[in-house]
């Protein structure tokens, strides 16, 4: 088994670089660097925009016409995120057809008109919960495009592979950063300037992505043969998936943890109702969804500061037990200060459990399959999240809330300890990949040299 990185190395009398600088390795690239600027701007304004939704679905679902309060957060969540499942897979096999970057320019395009029809009519007081779920629907066409492309588009800006966990440790770092700071100050502004604010903020924070990708220079990317149609390429993209063990066994369980996951996100507006006594439910929301941030930062952290993927498959199992048990606690309490830890928890071990499957599948796949494989990761991870919104708020509008997330949490324990079990099968699957690749070169090294010597080296 190798093992990881001393974390100093000397060449030519150099020290190389640690702790900090080392975390954040990848940002030496121009290209990722302003990429990463201009997407945590913009993801500030997308949490912005998320908790806004959720409280205005809550509020206008308690008119006199609308009796299912969960069932109907469970509905706008699930119109935002089913067109993954829909046209991902296909948008995958286009994305690697396509030039990313444009894709990008694009999709970021777009989401700004989004969000600022958001703005328009909160502000003009004709929004509603069809105009939301409208919306959302298409603000899930573009994501069906958009997601695939940002997963695929970060090994064509950061240069040496060897850097791409970083990079993609680093995405979750600013994805979460912002989940942090987005709710947070979403629910103050909900309780002070209304929703429609934190839309029009939104809008105007795609300018800072757009501007980034103005600003790359980018290499000639590699063409690849493409000997077959889209259709042949799409099926080729399933068969390679499902074929493989380790990566079938990756894409499901992100997919239970995503579609159980869902309850808790999608119900978190009713618990922070109900525990909002002097305080504003708003703000109980707000800080509900920062504290996912809080715990989600962390996670991505612990994951950038990682020197080798090695153990990363039990470390997945381990975050999905640990993201059930938190989800549990969570919903046994009605103290806001343990619901504020489990929640923080449950963050964690989220982002941990999907930011380490999306390092390994990046690691395992091939440059012309990876836009295929990114968007059924994209797939298991927001496609399953939407049936988990509406199968959640049907049940809690039938046995409660409370006793729905615990359910879910309970599910993700159970799928979490398969996973270990099969721990073992799935790294002898994935190691002659890892050594083929140069990923783990001190195995490579030590299989050269055993082959030189006619001897078996010691595992």
């Amino acid at each position: 088994m190798a093992s990881e990185f001393s974390g100093i190395s000397t060449t030519n009398g150099e020290t190389s670089i640690t702790g900090v600088k080392f975390m954040l390795r990848a940002l030496r690239y121009r290209n990722y660097r302003l990429f990463f600027l201009g997407q945590g701007v913009s993801l500030i304004g997308t949490w912005l925009t998320t908790t806004a939704t959720s409280w205005l679905v809550l509020s206008l679902a308690r008119g006199p016409m609308i009796v299912q309060v969960a069932t109907v957060l469970g509905v706008v969540r699930f119109a935002g995120q089913i067109p993954m499942s829909a046209i991902a897979p296909m948008a995958g096999v286009l994305v690697d057809r396509w030039n990313r970057h444009v894709v990008l320019m694009v999709t970021q395009a777009f989401s700004m008109i989004q969000s600022a029809m958001l703005a328009i009519l909160t502000f003009n007081h004709h929004i509603n919960v069809p105009w939301i779920i409208g919306l959302s629907v298409f603000q899930g066409l573009i994501n069906a495009f958009d997601a695939p492309a940002r997963q695929a588009f970060v090994v064509e800006m950061v240069e040496n592979r060897e850097d791409l966990p970083n990079a993609i440790a680093l995405n979750s770092s600013m994805f979460n950063g912002a989940r942090l700071v987005g709710p947070a100050i979403g629910g103050v502004m909900i309780a002070s300037l209304g929703e429609g604010v934190c839309f029009a903020i939104d809008a105007v924070s795609y300018l800072a992505v757009l501007i980034a990708l103005a600003m790359m220079r980018l290499l000639p990317r590699e063409a690849h043969p493409r000997p077959h149609g889209a259709w042949q390429e799409l099926k080729e993209g399933f068969a390679y998936a499902l074929g493989f063990a380790p990566v079938r066994a990756l894409l499901l369980l992100t997919a239970l943890i995503s579609f159980t996951a869902a309850g808790i996100q999608t119900l978190l507006p009713i618990f922070a109702d109900e525990v909002a006594s002097k305080t504003n439910g708003a703000t109980v929301f707000g800080f509900l969804g920062a504290s996912i941030g809080i715990g989600s930062l962390a996670g991505a952290i612990y994951l950038a500061s990682r020197r080798s993927i090695v153990g990363l498959g039990r470390v997945i199992a381990i975050s999905a037990a640990v993201g059930g048990a938190a989800m549990v606690g969570f919903a046994a309490t009605r103290s806001l200060p343990i619901m504020l830890i489990t929640s923080a928890i449950s963050g964690l071990a989220m982002i941990v459990t999907f930011a380490a499957s999306n390092t390994l599948l990046q690691t395992i796949v091939e440059d012309d399959m990876r836009g295929r494989l990114m968007s059924l990761f994209i797939v298991a991870v927001m496609g399953a999240a939407p049936l988990g919104s509406l199968a959640s708020g049907w049940l809690a509008d039938r046995i409660g809330a409370p006793f729905t997330v615990i359910l879910a949490g309970i599910a993700s324990i159970l799928g979490a300890c398969l996973f270990l079990i099969k721990i073992p099968s799935l790294r002898a699957l994935v190691t002659p990949i890892y050594i083929r690749k140069g990923i783990l070169p001190e195995v490579a090294t030590g299989l050269q040299a055993a082959d030189r010597l006619n001897v078996t080296p010691e595992t």
